[in-house]
């Protein structure tokens, strides 16, 4: 296994239990104690981890976020028109995965006019805004991250390997045709990951803002992308340059 592969599976096991021993990582990886000390030291460095006596714990990296009650406000006829044109995609029947964040809270928002769907969330506002609606709604089961109304999940309270979602909407907070989809959370990155890998079709909701920008967390190359839906604001040159990629890159007018 490369260093950096293993350095991602070091994080997402930090990103389930609160502390992580050194000798667990040894005995997890089958390492030993020089690489663990070697691999805690560069993600220190990278401002991903905090080195605790005898082992290591995910910093809290939440600052580089906007208060969700803020970004629910900003930019919010862009955010609209993405989510009526992520709603396009929505089929009468579909299960879909609808992600935390307030782009695709207004994914929630215009979902009257559906009929008989399956919503997977971890996003509170998502279920408060859908709870007088008919449709059938499955909430992650894992701790609630207060600043952003949201559940970071854990495999052994949400059974992962059972749900077949023919759509899932992802947010991020940044995206480059190099590194593709990242965020700053490395709980909210799991979650997306698992979702990603058990989706149908992947749909990247965000607004042009988000374009050019690569934070802490990879959670996905563009090649593990369907279609990345974003507003008309995009620059042209940035547009130009991912329709050239994989996904398929559509602009949302207001």
């Amino acid at each position: 296994m490369l260093p950096s592969e293993r350095q991602n599976k070091m994080l997402e096991l930090m990103a389930e239990k609160d502390v992580i021993s050194i000798a667990e990582f040894m005995s997890v990886f089958d390492i030993s104690i020089e690489t663990v000390r070697r691999d805690l030291s560069f993600l220190e460095k990278q401002g991903a981890i905090q080195k605790v006596y005898g082992g290591a714990k995910l910093k809290d990296i939440s600052v580089g976020e906007t208060a969700l009650e803020k970004r629910m406000k900003d930019k919010l006829l862009q955010k609209a028109a993405i989510g009526k044109k992520c709603c396009e995609f929505i089929q009468d029947g579909d299960c879909i995965f609808i992600d935390s964040g307030s782009t695709t809270f207004q994914i929630a928002k215009q979902l009257a006019n559906k009929k008989n769907l399956t919503i997977i969330t971890n996003s509170l506002p998502v279920i408060n805004e859908l709870l007088d609606t008919d449709f059938e709604i499955l909430i992650i089961g894992g701790r609630i991250r207060h600043n952003e109304k949201s559940v970071v999940t854990y495999d052994y309270l949400f059974n992962f390997s059972e749900l077949n979602i023919q759509k899932s909407f992802i947010c991020a907070s940044g995206i480059t045709s190099e590194n593709g989809v990242s965020d700053f959370d490395m709980q909210e990155a799991v979650t997306r990951k698992k979702m990603i890998e058990r989706s149908k079709e992947i749909f990247v909701a965000l607004d042009s803002s988000k374009f050019q920008r690569d934070v802490t967390i990879n959670i996905a190359p563009l090649a593990k992308i369907d279609y990345i839906i974003t507003d008309a604001q995009l620059s042209p040159s940035i547009a130009s340059q991912f329709k050239k990629l994989k996904p398929t890159l559509i602009l949302a007018t207001e």
